[in-house]
């Protein structure tokens, strides 16, 4: 990745990062069994905003716990390979082999991962507030939820949070902050890197910054 695509990828905007990804890791706490996903968001939120309290004074000096929080937390309830697929473009993801998927997915999760975990260290009492489900969401296959952001040393910010029912299940797969996707954020990155020099490439790109990264 060139160091032009690794600013704006490591950078993707610190609003949209810094403040979305730690609201987006508030979603997966838990298993989603099928239930009002908002009640599972609040009391998921609780429970890794109390993670982050007990763990607050090595947030920043100790990022193996925050990427052990976000290991735990997040990567079993997010539906990684529609993400890597939605990040990729469709006509990318529906182009390459088996192995490359594979690949592209791992690499992904990682850049994930050290996005979340780079928000999560940052936490410093922020507020959640959970906005009233519109309509019922029994029978429906994907639902949005919105909150706010409540935060003491700026402005309210406006989240969304995109689930999807998988096997009795909700999962994540995308969430935007006042108005703009994460995933579509990403998938503008990695447009001028597959353009260039393919997908291997991108792959390729994305294992040397995780690993300059790690």
């Amino acid at each position: 990745m060139n160091k032009d695509t690794q600013s704006d990828v490591k950078n993707l905007s610190a609003k949209r990062i810094y403040l979305g990804s730690f609201i987006g890791l508030l979603l997966c706490t838990v298993v989603w069994a099928i239930s009002s996903p908002l009640d599972l968001l609040q009391n998921t939120s609780n429970q890794l905003i109390s993670a982050l309290q007990q763990n607050q004074a090595t947030l920043k000096t100790k990022p193996e716990i925050v990427y052990s929080i976000v290991k735990k937390i997040l990567l079993p309830h997010v539906d990684l390979v529609n993400m890597s697929s939605k990040a990729l473009g469709r006509e990318t993801w529906l182009k390459a082999t088996p192995q490359q998927r594979q690949a592209f997915t791992q690499q992904f999760s990682t850049l994930l991962v050290r996005t979340y975990a780079s928000a999560l260290a940052r936490y410093t009492d922020e507020k959640v507030n959970f906005l009233p489900l519109r309509g019922n969401c029994d029978g429906q296959m994907r639902v949005q939820v919105d909150s706010n952001i409540l935060r003491d040393s700026g402005p309210t910010i406006n989240v969304s949070y995109r689930l999807m029912r998988i096997n009795n299940q909700w999962k994540l797969y995308d969430f935007s902050v006042d108005g703009v996707s994460l995933i579509q954020s990403f998938r503008s990155q990695f447009s001028e890197e597959l353009q260039q020099k393919g997908l291997d490439g991108l792959i390729n790109e994305l294992t040397q910054h995780n690993m300059q990264n790690g």
